[in-house]
């Protein structure tokens, strides 16, 4: 069976001092919680400061981002040998408002995914179609065309260690939330996909987040499907209980 994740995407929110009460928050939530795989991630200036915190603890941490480089002129940038040393096990890549506000490119995603993995961490790959997109009937194959991007190049055992996250563009942020059906229906398809250009079997168990305005009150919907194993959360994981409920809600 492919073990849930639940992971907090915690984007441009939370100083150092307001995330390490939302951490604590959180573990303590969590202490008895058996079953998903649980990450936060929060912005790169909290990322010591809540390692601290849920070291030792079920909660994993990870990053938002990082460059492909290992080092080098690259101001503002981090690097995953960076991420690896402050505690970081995580690293989400090619989110869409990464795409979307900071031009990021399949190939970016690609290169950084490689440099991630080469440091031992394990990449959150994210995949989604705009509302237009979706309309114009394209969904599939733009996403088809992401994974084709992002993959370009990895091993099959590469592949088996990333995560990927289904973010239909037009859910993150809106209120708006794919059906489970429309939700399910992309993750196999993402499933499918992979099997096609990596290996059936790789495919079968790597795990698919879902990504689009998860709430407590339709996260077990979403989270009972099959092919959905588990979610990506941004809002409702800037609060510890509801983050805790999804949470609870991945408990199969």
């Amino acid at each position: 069976m492919r073990r849930p994740v639940i992971a907090g995407n915690w984007k441009m929110y939370k100083t150092p001092s307001e995330a390490v009460v939302l951490a604590k928050g959180i573990v303590k939530a969590l202490s008895s919680l058996n079953g998903p795989e649980v990450v936060v991630c929060p912005p790169f200036a909290a990322l010591t400061a809540v390692g601290q915190v849920v070291a030792g603890s079920r909660i994993g941490l990870g990053a938002q981002n990082l460059h492909w480089a290992k080092e080098g002129a690259y101001t503002g940038e981090v690097s995953a040998d960076m991420l690896r040393d402050i505690g970081c096990r995580y690293v989400i890549v090619g989110h869409s408002e990464r795409r979307q506000y900071f031009g990021e490119t399949d190939e970016n995603v690609n290169k950084k995914s490689c440099a991630a993995l080469a440091t031992g961490l394990i990449p959150i790959v994210c995949v989604g179609e705009t509302l237009a997109e979706r309309e114009a009937g394209r969904a599939d194959a733009v996403v088809e065309m992401q994974l084709k991007g992002a993959l370009s190049g990895l091993s099959p055992e590469q592949v088996r260690r990333l995560i990927f996250a289904y973010e239909p563009v037009w859910a993150i942020g809106t209120g708006q939330t794919a059906t489970p059906i429309q939700a399910e229906e992309m993750h196999a398809h993402i499933r499918k996909t992979i099997a096609m250009l990596v290996d059936a079997e790789i495919a079968s168990g790597v795990r698919i987040l879902y990504g689009g305005s998860v709430k407590p009150d339709n996260a077990k919907e979403l989270l009972d499907r099959p092919e959905i194993d588990g979610a990506l959360i941004g809002g409702a994981s800037l609060q510890a209980e509801s983050f805790a409920a999804i949470a609870r809600a991945a408990t199969k």
